[in-house]
């Protein structure tokens, strides 16, 4: 049982921020009822949509003289852990590259965050799988020879 909680935790732990990221997202950043008590005057719901709000809109990346990416803090903490969890082979890097990179892509930050959910459960997949015994698909038996299959 504690092989399986140990596997399973990491991955149920990113659903749940997932579902964290998409009700922020739906229900506080997104929601009209939440924009229109923000119009009529100031609460801490209101203080807390205008950060998340702000979080989005930091200096735009430039690629080029007429092209930049508006990447916010989220995309930025989303490439600085992919750079992490690519060379610091440490589960908690990988785990921390997989939630940056959710929050990063239901939050806006679409290549940013999609870079670093990928490369954060690809490195979770192989740090999990390097410990694991490969299975023998077709079950020779020892390298029995049988005369039928």
């Amino acid at each position: 049982m504690n092989r399986v909680l140990r596997l399973t935790l990491p991955w149920l732990t990113l659903i749940a921020i997932g579902v964290c990221a998409y009700a922020l997202r739906y229900g506080l950043v997104e929601s009209p009822q939440v924009a229109h008590l923000c119009e009529t005057g100031s609460s801490l719901t209101c203080d807390m949509r205008h950060a998340v709000v702000m979080g989005f809109v930091l200096a735009p990346l430039k690629l080029s003289a007429s092209y930049s990416y508006q990447m916010g803090i989220y995309g930025w903490v989303a490439l600085l852990a992919t750079v992490l969890a690519l060379f610091w082979k440490k589960p908690a890097t990988a785990r921390f590259s997989a939630a940056t990179g959710m929050v990063a892509v239901v939050l806006y930050c679409f290549a940013p965050g999609a870079l670093a959910l990928l490369v954060g459960c690809l490195r979770l997949v192989r740090l999990q799988s390097s410990g694991a015994t490969p299975l023998d698909h077709h079950r020779t038996g020892a390298g029995q020879i049988h005369s039928q299959p």
